[in-house]
């Protein structure tokens, strides 16, 4: 079983990096590997109550690797980490199958709140690179979080969140995005596509402004 989800997350890798040569280079060098495998160690002390190995673990990953999994998060299968500098993954996060996080993500909470206080993102989602999700809420499946955007309220399935904070754009009568589709910038701001439109329409009226003006005898 170990080694077949080991095996599963490898591959996974080796789809959505294209300068991975093998799942070998993978396994001994890529920091979000390590990252993940320590994880496994330090949730299973936690759940067992042995709080400050599971903390020990996690902190000496987070100086070795950059990458900061608190030993409470749930991970499901699959979780691929690119390069992984900066993250952070809070205590009652819960992240489903399929992900895909960049670097400088943050998956935190907005306060001091006990209990859930953090997000739980659902299957194959994709988190762009320094964007931020804050809050005890829901990201759907098929969702992706745009590099840079800050999100604080729920993202439906199948949505992309743009922006600070987060606009959310509905994926209505268009296939889902999937993380191997890696791209992580080619998402549709709408309130920024229409304050573009705007200003082309003033530019167009200054323009005819100006040649009324021109056409008027002195």
């Amino acid at each position: 079983m170990y080694l077949t989800r080991l095996n599963g997350l490898l591959a996974a890798y080796q789809r959505r990096d294209p300068a991975a040569r093998s799942k070998l280079e993978i396994f001994f060098l890529y920091p979000g590997v390590r990252a993940l495998l320590w994880h496994r160690a330090a949730h299973w002390l936690y759940l067992r109550r042995r709080y400050f190995l599971a903390r020990w673990i996690s902190q000496h990953v987070r100086d070795k690797t950059g990458i900061e999994i608190h030993p409470g998060a749930k991970i499901g299968l699959r979780l691929v980490i690119d390069h992984g500098m900066g993250i952070v993954i809070g205590e009652t996060t819960e992240i489903g199958d399929d992900c895909l996080l960049y670097q400088g993500v943050t998956l935190g909470g907005t306060g001091k709140d006990q209990g859930k206080r953090h997000p739980t993102l659902g299957n194959n989602v994709m988190v762009g690179s320094g964007a931020r999700v804050l809050g005890p809420f829901k990201v759907g499946d098929n969702a992706r979080i745009a590099a840079g955007a800050v999100v604080l309220r729920e993202v439906p399935p199948g949505a992309t969140a743009v922006g600070v904070p987060a606009r959310i754009v509905r994926v209505n009568g268009c296939p889902v995005y999937y993380t191997d589709d890696v791209d992580q910038i080619s998402v549709r701001d709408p309130v920024r596509e229409e304050l573009e439109r705007l200003a082309q329409q003033v530019a167009d009226l200054e323009r005819a402004l100006d040649r009324k003006k021109q056409k008027q005898p002195a």
